[in-house]
């Protein structure tokens, strides 16, 4: 079974003229020197189109062996210490909602309220950031970005990578500013209060807001 078959069923509906990519990006991928691990590859994709709210899209996965497990800016339960990144957004999470750091940085507790927390690289080697950038991810992902964008949801886009994403998404319901990791965070990611502009934003349509 390829990868594309990881997805939910509606995503294989959506993107489908990219199986053939999807199949020459798994031809070049060594399922034993690889992060996340196969298997977890597509987890973002394990919430369906429809039900995505708000997106957050991260560049590509941890590096560090263990760490990345499918979902941008997240790690398994028992990661420790949290990636720096992970832990400026908890910061201003704290400062922005009043929520105390989670015990741990797997935010799959976001993902089932309807959060795409989407990379645009899926895949690199352990150890070497950005290794499988030139595999042809970003056109799978952007081609994701577009559906969920055209879809009404919310896009949150941290640095200028990720806001090469942002012409897909209504400007209303775009936030913006600089990337969380510690190279940037204080050029404009502190204080911007992303977490309550989203639930505004959810609540003047009618959604049920995300508990951060």
């Amino acid at each position: 079974m390829g990868i594309f078959d990881q997805l939910h069923p509606e995503w294989q509906k959506r993107l489908a003229d990219f199986k053939p990519l999807v199949a020459r990006i798994d031809s070049l991928i060594d399922k034993s020197d690889i992060t996340p691990a196969y298997e977890n590859i597509f987890a973002a994709y394990e919430l369906p189109p429809n039900e995505v709210k708000v997106a957050i899209f991260g560049q590509d996965p941890y590096p560090t062996p263990g760490y990345a497990h499918g979902l941008a800016f997240s790690v398994s339960a028992h990661t420790q210490p949290l990636p720096a990144s992970l832990r400026n957004m908890f910061r201003e999470l704290e400062n922005d909602c009043g929520v105390k750091p989670a015990a741990n940085g797997d935010l799959h507790r976001w993902a089932e309220q309807g959060v795409l927390l989407l990379n645009q690289i899926l895949t690199t080697r352990p150890t070497q950031s950005l290794a499988h950038e030139n595999y042809g991810w970003q056109e799978f992902t952007e081609a994701t970005a577009k559906i969920v964008g055209e879809s009404g949801a919310i896009g949150i886009f941290w640095g200028l990578k990720a806001q090469q994403f942002a012409k897909y998404f209504d400007p209303k319901l775009s936030i913006s500013s600089a990337h969380p990791s510690p190279l940037s965070a204080y050029r404009g990611f502190f204080g911007s209060a992303p977490f309550s502009k989203t639930n505004e934003l959810l609540r003047q349509s009618g959604k049920k807001e995300i508990v951060w």
